[in-house]
């Protein structure tokens, strides 16, 4: 199957999404998000059996790209959907999916995502958020703490990521945990961001934070092999979501590039004005065929492939976003920075396809050792 050309059903949702974003007129992101779902937008990756659309990332991350290429981005699509119903779906207990499943398919739970800390960025085997089971109950008992982690006050749960003990070697592992969003001892502060965005940060703290034995997701040893289930989707719809933001910012500046006229010439006219526009346009595009690839190859069930792929497709989205809004404000001058035109926002906003979920630094060391075969410097 060729990722090059989309198919003619692909087209359809394309087409009907944007349509849908651009003529919707609900007033903030919960709206949106509901009236997404009802549609079917918001689950179009989860099985159909649990009421999802029966497709996968590449459906999603194509519903996700025209959300904010109309200027709806919805964040939590990567998290909730993506993330979390992803490694539902693929790892959970009879149990789990039938109680989330259909309630992320169909938009009426959110489930958040919380990986980061304040010691470990980057690097997720310094995670300290440690699990350990109460022997006599079978519980599973969660302390530590978690940063940067989106939309906890609006989603019903929060999948942690923490660290159990192998019992075969004694070292801690990776393992997936379903927290409940009342669950004692969890608490969480928002955290003051210059980012102007309807989602949230906050930082959270478990203190001993009890849990079934049932919160566990999928095989306690199976470690990373679960956790990149939720990180690969996680890349490539934030290169979705990357690719949405600079066409949003692209397509203002080429209607104000069109109509605005300077001695008697529209300057979009100027090759000045029009070169670096037909570029960011470009970078967009090829930074969109990376990530149809990364999403096809993680749809095909390669997930080694997949996961070189959809740090590219990150990384050219990244970088692609941050030169088209950088050059939309150019373009508009001083009314780029007015919020008439609402491009200013952008600036922060394209950052942080830069930064997260994974810095384009650590890009770089991945693609050097795994893919160029170069020593590793960390």
């Amino acid at each position: 199957m060729t990722t090059l050309i989309e198919s003619d059903e692909h087209k359809a949702l394309r087409a009907a999404v944007s349509d849908f974003a651009r003529h919707r007129q609900a007033s903030d992101n919960g709206t949106l998000w509901r009236e997404a779902a009802k549609l079917g937008y918001i689950g179009v990756n989860l099985p159909e059996e649990y009421g999802g659309g029966g497709g996968g990332i590449t459906e999603l991350s194509l519903v996700s790209e025209e959300l904010g290429a109309a200027g709806s981005p919805l964040l939590m699509m990567i998290v909730s959907p993506a993330i979390c119903g992803t490694v539902i779906s693929r790892f959970g207990t009879d149990a789990q999916k039938r109680e989330w499943l259909p309630a992320l398919a169909d938009g009426s739970r959110l489930m958040a995502f919380g990986i980061t800390e304040p010691d470990a960025g980057s690097n997720s085997h310094r995670i300290t958020t440690t699990a350990r089971r109460d022997e006599a109950s079978g519980d599973w008992l969660l302390t530590g703490r978690k940063v940067f982690v989106s939309g906890v006050d609006i989603a019903d749960a929060t999948l942690i990521v923490g660290r159990t003990e192998d019992s075969r070697t004694g070292r801690l592992k990776p393992c997936l945990f379903i927290v409940p969003r009342d669950a004692p001892g969890f608490t969480r502060r928002p955290i003051d961001m210059e980012l102007h965005s309807v989602e949230k940060q906050f930082e959270l703290v478990l203190d001993d934070v009890r849990l079934p034995a049932g919160a566990l997701v999928g095989d306690e040893d199976a470690g990373l092999l679960q956790l990149f289930a939720g990180l690969n989707p996680e890349r490539i719809m934030t290169a979705a979501f990357a690719i949405g933001m600079g066409r949003h910012a692209l397509g203002k500046a080429i209607a104000y590039a069109r109509e605005r006229t300077v001695w008697k010439t529209p300057i979009g006219a100027h090759q000045a004005i029009a070169h670096p526009l037909a570029q960011a346009h470009i970078d967009l595009e090829l930074a969109r065929l990376m990530m149809q690839k990364a999403a096809h190859l993680y749809d095909a069930g390669d997930d080694v492939g997949a996961g070189e792929a959809a740090n590219m497709a990150k990384y050219a989205a990244g970088e692609a976003c941050v030169r088209a809004v950088d050059q939309a404000v150019h373009t508009l001058g001083g009314n780029g920075l007015t919020r008439e035109f609402g491009l200013a926002s952008l600036i922060t906003a394209s950052r942080v396809a830069r930064i997260a979920p994974v810095s384009r630094e650590m890009i770089l060391n991945y693609v050097s050792h795994q893919t160029l075969g170069l020593p590793k410097s960390y």
